[in-house]
Order: C-alpha cells, then structure tokens, then sequence
C-alpha cells in the first residue's frame, strides 16, 4: 500500500475566501456568524448563519457557466482550482483518467428546489436545469467536467460526516493504486431548506454557538466548502509542500436514531478506534483533536462521553477544539473544512481555539482551547464527525516527517 500524502488545500469558508485568509481568521477566533442575509427570516424564531460573503464564482468557473450550476458546485470547483494550483500539478502533463473527484455533502443543490417552489408559486415553469442541477452527484461531475478529469467521481451524501467520509475513500483510491491523484473534501450551501428544518427542531443557537460551554443553546447553520489533493507519496515532485499525511479512517453506524447519537458514544467509539488501530497508533499518540463540537446540549455531552470513554483518565488533557464556533455548521462540508484546518495545524505547529467559551460544563470535561489559539506542535490528530442517520468518521493524520 502507498503513503498518501496531502499536497494541495482550497477553503471556501464563513471566515474567508481562501485557505490563508481562512487559516489567520481561524487562529485570530474570528467569527464568520452574523444574521442571515441571503433571505428573510423575520418569521423564524433565530437569525443567524454562518453565510460565505463576498463569493464570486466567475473568477474558479472557467470551463463551464457558473449560471448553470448551484452554489455548492460553484463552492466546490473555487475550492478544487486554489488546491490543484497551490500543489502545482500540471494537469496537462497527467493522465487525467486517473484523476478523481470524492465528495460530501448533506442537501446537495436545495437551491435548485426553492427555485422550483418559487416558480411554481409565481405562476411560471420551472425551466429543465431545476431538475438536472438538483441532484447531489452533480457537485462532483461539475468539478471534474471543470477540470477535464475523468477518474472516479463520486458524491457520498452521509450529512454531517460526509466530508471524512470523501476523504477515507479518496485515500483508499491512491493507496491501492487505482487513482494518481484524488481531489477529496466537501460541499453545502446555506439555503431555506436546512434552516427551516433546523429551526424547526429548536436546534439553531439564537445568539452564538459556545460548544462544549455549559450555556450552550445550540449550533449554528453555515455553508462552504474545502478540497484536499492527495496524492502517493512516491509521486511527489520534489519541493513540492506536503501539509500532512493520511495514516488511516474509521467509519461506524450508531443503527440507533435518525437524529439522536447513541446515549453511549458507541458508534464514535469504534470510529476513533478504527482509525487509530488503522494508523498503528494508540490513544497516548495523539496530540490534538478536531472535535465535531455543533454547539448543541446533547451532542457536545455524547461526544465528551465517547471521548472520555476512548481516552479514559488522559481525556480531559488532550486538546479538542471545535471550530464550528467560528464556522457554524457548514454540513457535508464541515469535516472536509476541518480536515484541511488539521492539515494546517500539523504543518503549523498551531490549534484554532473554541470562541465563546466561557463556563465549564461538568458534564463537557474537556480542554476545549478556549478563546485562543495554542501552539502545540501536534504529530498525530483526529477529525471526528458525527451526522444524523447515526454516521460516524474519524480520520487521523500525521505530520510528514519524510
């Protein structure tokens, strides 16, 4: 099996257009939530979202017309061109039928159904492009009929996990060898769909998002989108940056509820535990954890249980930040977002805080980074990500170190 290695990143985020804008707004505990402005929401009890503002997609989308397309494929291809030119791949030189796309998301194009409905509701007729933009396969085809690549292409829509989910496969395709080069990460754009469903389950935080705080009164809707390049290590072009390395995945199902975890922590027990028994490295090996972390009572209190259940007495001595406090939650994209920002930190030395924290929850005993950045220098962390359906994903990575 080949090393697989991280060699390109592209953040499209609530906090910034770009990775580096993406990564010092990130150690800076900037915040991207602000009220919603891309509709109404005087009749919803709550008003904010993590919206990406200022996004245009003319400049990425060169190939195909942006008009076309929903905004997470326009999202999704702004992310995949800055990865494919920060690892300076030359696509021409390449084989590009050995060049796939591995991607996540929850809703897909729900921009495609509000257009329906409001077409409908005008009195007009809803032109094809509804119908064939709507479903989610088409980010990933978007992306690689951008760039001309035609290796597998896949969507895995597993909501708030699929991110990790993308990445596992992605990283499975290069180390046995049947994909050169994999673009992998995820997409979700902020609609009225998902909001009003979260809305709807008293879910959406009304002032701010405080995970792991014992004040905290829910999560935060957000979009955006993050695409890794990986790549063998073995084909690597020397000076090329390597951010991190893949060392493993672990992926489980609660088979316990639509939209509660299990009470135990299960399903993301045997997930950390099947990425790390994969990476051939043990709880004492890692130094960091990218926490899921939405802000919610009962998901932030399952999460510390699983931890504590997986780490045992050194579980509230390990940092676990969850920058969904910043972000909101972004969805299919939120780990493939969080995958990226793991990659910074172990190429950094640094982890993003926890903003908002303010009170310990004793039912949340976990070192959370709180309101700073810290400066670790961590080897080896996990992304976990949890999701509705009872999806579960951890992915752990490690500093390269030749």
């Amino acid at each position: 099996m080949k090393r697989v290695v991280v060699t390109g990143l592209g953040v499209v985020s609530p906090v910034g257009i770009g990775v580096e804008r993406f990564w010092q707004a990130l150690l800076k505990g900037e915040s991207g939530i602000a009220p919603v402005e891309s509709f109404d929401t005087s009749r919803y009890p709550v008003h904010l979202g993590g919206e990406v503002r200022g996004f245009d997609p003319v400049p990425a989308v060169r190939r195909l017309s942006p008009g076309q397309m929903g905004r997470a494929s326009q999202f999704a291809i702004a992310a995949a061109r800055e990865a494919l030119a920060d690892c300076g791949l030359d696509l021409a030189a390449l084989d590009r039928t050995r060049i796939g796309v591995s991607m996540g998301t929850t809703s897909g194009e729900p921009h495609m159904v509000e257009r329906y409905s409001d077409a409908k509701k005008e009195g007009r007729e809803p032109g094809p492009e509804l119908f064939t933009g709507y479903p989610c396969h088409v980010i990933p085809s978007n992306v690689a009929a951008e760039f001309e690549l035609g290796g597998v292409t896949l969507m895995i829509p597993t909501a708030c996990a699929a991110g990790n989910y993308a990445i596992g496969y992605a990283y499975d395709m290069v180390r046995t060898g049947r994909a050169d080069v994999m673009l992998a990460g995820g997409s979700d754009a902020f609609s009225r769909i998902p909001y009003t469903g979260f809305a709807k389950l008293g879910a959406i935080a009304p002032e701010r998002c405080q995970p792991f705080d014992k004040n905290r009164k829910g999560m935060v809707p957000g979009e955006g989108a993050a695409m890794l390049v990986l790549q063998p290590l073995d084909a690597v072009a020397p000076g090329t940056k390597i951010y991190a390395e893949i060392l493993s995945y672990g992926v489980s199902c609660d088979a316990h509820h639509m939209t509660a975890a299990h009470p135990d922590g299960d399903g993301a027990i045997r997930a950390m535990a099947m990425a790390m028994k994969g990476a051939g490295v043990g709880t004492d090996d890692i130094d960091y954890i990218s926490a899921h972390g939405t802000g919610t009572k009962a998901n932030d209190r399952i999460e510390s249980i699983a931890l504590h259940a997986m780490f045992g007495a050194r579980a509230p001595k390990v940092p676990m930040s969850s920058i969904k406090s910043m972000l909101g939650h972004t969805m299919g994209a939120a780990s493939a977002i969080e995958a990226a920002a793991c990659s910074l930190a172990v190429q950094t030395g640094w982890v993003p805080p926890t903003i908002n924290f303010e009170e310990p929850d004793p039912e949340c005993e976990v070192d959370c980074v709180p309101n700073q950045p810290r400066k670790i220098d961590p080897r080896v962390v996990l992304n976990n990500a949890y999701a509705f359906g009872g999806n579960n994903a951890s992915l752990c990575v490690r500093r390269y170190e030749g």
